[in-house]
């Protein structure tokens, strides 16, 4: 009760837990003398123990488990001593934050701030119609010129944006490098991020990826490797069937 509270006397550790409460008048009559007990010589305490004299009742806590509070005047409950060596503000490490949902975008923001080149893009995209055009039909390859110009159209006239832009200086690399499977992944991306600024000349694209990696070693190696010089040896121009203007025989 509180008429209880006011008159025990705070931090009485000679008390057991089921002791009835001491009042403060009798606790200073009946054990004051034995303070004088705390002469005795006794072992060095663990740390957080308190010295108790000879003739007190044992404390709740035992030495075997230092971090067990000390006991008080009012009664506790036992203490379980394998909740104590658990850290009361342990947490667990949190798991690593989950990547972007749109990876390609974060990736077209990391690149450097260089504006791609259209006429870079392009001489790529036409050095693959023109290799095309030796073995694919003339109006799949008309078509396909049709929206390399609504491409080349949308970016000269400033409709394009950046990351469209990025996106297809690197298709173009890859293209160029033989990479389809990647070429063909980025042309995707592209169609699901940017739909409305490359619908109407993305499929020619997609055409073009298409039929350029269906083409004939010969006629590929003329789009992968442009450089190769044409001053070949004339004597060996029978076997590359290149073109007529390397032939030098009339059929």
């Amino acid at each position: 009760s509180n008429m209880e509270d006011m008159y025990v006397k705070p931090g009485n550790q000679e008390r057991g837990w089921n002791d009835p409460p001491q009042f403060s008048y009798g606790l200073q009559m009946s054990r004051t003398p034995q303070r004088t007990l705390l002469n005795k010589r006794a072992a060095p305490p663990v740390s957080g123990e308190r010295h108790v004299p000879s003739g007190a009742p044992p404390p709740v806590s035992v030495p075997s488990n230092p971090l067990a509070p000390p006991p008080c005047a009012v009664a506790t409950p036992p203490v379980h001593p394998g909740k104590v060596n658990r850290p009361p503000g342990f947490m667990a490490t949190p798991p690593p934050p989950a990547g972007p949902i749109r990876s390609q975008k974060e990736a077209d923001r990391s690149q450097s701030e260089r504006t791609p080149e259209m006429e870079a893009v392009m001489s790529v995209m036409k050095s693959a119609l023109m290799s095309c055009r030796q073995t694919v039909k003339g109006q799949i390859c008309n078509d396909v010129e049709k929206r390399l110009r609504l491409l080349e159209d949308s970016w000269t006239s400033g409709r394009l944006s950046l990351p469209v832009q990025r996106r297809m200086d690197t298709l173009a690399e890859e293209l160029k490098s033989g990479r389809w499977d990647a070429a063909d992944e980025i042309h995707r991306s592209l169609m699901v991020d940017h739909v409305t600024e490359v619908s109407q000349w993305m499929v020619g694209v997609k055409r073009l990826i298409a039929e350029t990696r269906n083409l004939s070693p010969q006629h590929l190696e003329l789009f992968l490797s442009p450089e190769v010089p044409e001053q070949e040896p004339p004597d060996e121009a029978d076997e590359e069937p290149c073109g007529p203007s390397l032939d030098s025989s009339a059929g």
